[in-house]
């Protein structure tokens, strides 16, 4: 019982784990193929591929790809050469030091990119005023102050992957070159290069995803060549369209196909070696049949599966017209909205006819009001209140009328004479 409920309970944790993971990128590539012009799933209107046509008619967009593939061909060979150089020092240096090195070299990994961006752009802005050069020369120039801003923490990450490789060399090879005649140099192209070949590409094909989507420090960098994380960003800030998840739908498409070929031919050259350990000296003469391509390979079958549903997909934008669709969709949403101005109209008419009714029934059972001197402040300011009582109310009197102004006769004109 406990068993089944460890594994019931794993297979949950895996489906909640890849839905937050790849959800998002499954709802935005879903949206890129909805006709509403902002990026939406629900409600589904029409099946359209009227926004990857827009994506690549948007100039911005396409030149900043282009800025973004030259950005990223610069990173990989300025940090796969460092990461290089950065490896084989770590494998080559005092062992008291290596601590000491590898925590230097890790540093840029933890720094922030935004320090680093600004960092890069003061440093180099000074190294061109102390030149005397100007505002357009090389060093003031958007790519190169991206590619060495990017190159400066990715170069890091090239180490760690081309360590990790360098660790399983065997310096006797290099010592057996050396001692049959050959240079460092030619030890070094000849052995240790063709060893670390996977490694380099590895470390190639990081830094170059990791420049792609680098925007922290390239934000302070890329001065008159921005990349396409920038013109995202700055899309993003005025509203976005489904040409963005069109975008996004392309790249996670690509991403998915050459991982997936990856793994195919990875499985492909474990058959084949697994083929030759098991055949015998005859077999390896001529008679081996090494297994297909399609065979024990479920990666293989996927790629082909992929660029079929592609190849399918791709021939079906060029023939599908959404127009009709579209067009009905346009006229539904007019008359619905139609409607609920109407339904609007006849609430405020049945709020106004109930107010009318109300205010009527109201001037019915109210008399009419007596007029009245009270203005409001307590009557305080009505003519007869600083007089006494009223005339209704005060008794007739022979006294005549008296000067006293109501301040105990301190203002009589009589108050000031002599008795």
């Amino acid at each position: 019982m406990s068993g089944s409920f460890l594994r019931v309970s794993i297979w949950a944790y895996l489906v909640i784990f890849f839905l937050y993971l790849l959800g998002p990128l499954v709802i935005m590539s879903v949206t890129a193929f909805n006709s509403s012009a902002f990026p939406r799933m629900t409600p589904w209107e029409c099946l359209t591929f009227q926004w990857f046509d827009e994506l690549f008619r948007d100039q911005r967009i396409l030149n900043g790809i282009k800025n973004s593939l030259i950005i990223g061909a610069g990173t990989v060979v300025l940090s796969v050469a460092m990461g290089l150089a950065g490896a084989l020092m770590l494998t080559q240096i005092w062992p008291k030091l290596r601590a000491t090195y590898y925590t230097v070299i890790i540093a840029p990994i933890l720094i922030p990119g935004v320090v680093l961006g600004i960092s890069t752009l003061v440093f180099w802005d000074r190294i061109n005023r102390m030149l005397g050069l100007g505002a357009d020369s090389v060093l003031s120039n958007g790519v190169f102050l991206t590619v060495i801003g990017q190159s400066t923490f990715i170069a890091s990450y090239c180490m760690l992957v081309l360590v990790a490789r360098l660790q399983r060399y065997d310096v006797a090879l290099t010592e057996a070159a050396l001692d049959l005649g050959a240079t460092h140099a030619q030890a070094f192209r000849k052995i240790l290069l063709p060893f670390m070949r996977p490694a380099i590409a590895s470390a190639a094909v990081l830094a170059f995803l990791a420049s792609f989507e680098n925007y922290n420090t390239t934000t302070f960098t890329f001065g008159e060549y921005p990349t396409l994380t920038i013109e995202l960003a700055q899309k993003v800030r005025y509203g976005i369209t489904p040409s963005i998840s069109a975008l996004a739908f392309i790249i996670v498409a690509l991403t998915v196909f050459f991982a997936l070929l990856n793994e195919a031919k990875l499985k492909r050259q474990e058959l084949v070696a697994a083929a030759r350990r098991q055949a015998t000296v005859e077999e390896l003469a001529g008679k081996i049949k090494l297994p297909s391509f399609f065979a024990g390979n479920a990666a293989a079958v996927m790629v082909v599966v992929f660029a079929i549903a592609t190849i399918t997909v791709v021939g079906t934008a060029t023939a599908y017209d959404p127009a009709q669709c579209v067009a009905n969709v346009r006229e539904q949403k007019r008359l619905e909205a139609e409607q609920r101005i109407q339904e609007l109209r006849q609430q405020r008419e049945e709020q106004r006819k109930q107010r009318e009714a109300e205010e009527a029934e109201q001037g019915g059972a109210q008399s009419a009001p007596r007029p009245s001197n009270n203005s409001g402040f307590g009557n305080v300011f009505a003519p007869n209140t600083l007089g006494g009582d009223s005339e209704e109310t005060q008794p007739q009197s022979d006294t005549p009328p008296s000067s006293n102004g109501g301040f105990g006769g301190a203002f009589d004109p009589n108050s000031l004479q002599n008795d």
